[in-house]
């Protein structure tokens, strides 16, 4: 009997232990338990259709908005650390990378580069996280919500891919990094490959031949030299240029383009 009790005892003393642990927060405070506004409003007055606002709150705004609640089937087990700290540690992390309800704060390329990551990582089924869709069910990602948001992207910045440049202007390789840094280092960099290939030496390099990077079967197939006139026809739309492809991103600017190019080209040294 003492035995009994003193087992009992000892599970209560660890199970107020970690209760209180919940409360040190070493990954950050997310908030989870707060009282919040509706969900509903999420990317209100922000020009998102609202069934794209819909299905990114449903899917993705428990980790990527300030309206993130614990699902209630572990409701209880949240409270509790180590498992409090394991969530909140994604939802930080989130949020610092996508906040939805900060969506009206982010400048128009910000927001072009998140919204071509969310295609993408969407169509690679990378987000939501295996360990969110565990708890959370019903947020798996669907082909139809892929094709809505890949529709969204291409409407909101397709529309005028002859806007902004003057007849014959040269590129710019300082802009062109600066574009580069903000616009495409969501999904790429120069030396390593990422959700889309490296880009240093992508200047004079046939299409779907960096090494070690998944390339769709369209563009290995495409046995495209990239250079001013191909990298010029794939900025603009690249579903036009090279149907099948996986990259959603596009630049609707001539200049932006020219300049994009240009420092792709120093980079890799031609």
């Amino acid at each position: 009997m003492r035995r009994v009790v003193a087992a009992l005892a000892g599970c209560v003393l660890l199970l107020m232990a970690s209760l209180l642990l919940a409360r040190v927060h070493p990954f950050g405070d997310a908030g989870l338990f707060a009282v919040k506004g509706a969900e509903a409003g999420l990317m209100d007055h922000t020009g998102v259709p609202a069934e794209v606002r819909a299905m990114l709150a449903a899917k993705c705004g428990d980790c990527h908005s300030a309206a993130g609640r614990a699902p209630v089937h572990i409701w209880f087990g949240g409270r509790f650390a180590p498992v409090s700290w394991l969530m909140e540690r994604d939802i930080v992390r989130g949020r610092a990378a996508m906040n939805l309800s900060a969506w009206a704060s982010y400048s128009a390329a910000q927001q072009q580069t998140l919204a071509a990551k969310m295609v993408q990582e969407a169509r690679e089924n990378a987000m939501p996280l295996p360990q969110y869709r565990m708890i959370h069910w019903g947020s798996r990602v669907t082909d139809a919500d892929k094709a809505m948001l890949a529709g969204w992207a291409r409407a909101t910045w397709g529309l005028d891919p002859s806007a902004g440049g003057e007849a014959g202007a040269a590129g710019d390789p300082v802009h062109g990094k600066e574009l580069f840094e903000k616009r495409c280092t969501g999904c790429h960099a120069l030396t390593a490959n990422r959700e889309g290939p490296q880009l240093a030496g992508v200047y004079g390099r046939t299409s779907g031949t960096a090494a070690g990077f998944a390339y769709s079967v369209a563009l290995k197939k495409a046995q495209i030299v990239w250079d001013d006139e191909t990298l010029e026809r794939w900025l603009t739309d690249p579903d036009a240029f090279i149907p099948g492809n996986n990259m959603d991103f596009l630049v609707t600017r001539v200049q932006e383009r020219r300049d994009i190019i240009e420092y792709l080209r120093q980079v890799s040294g031609k």
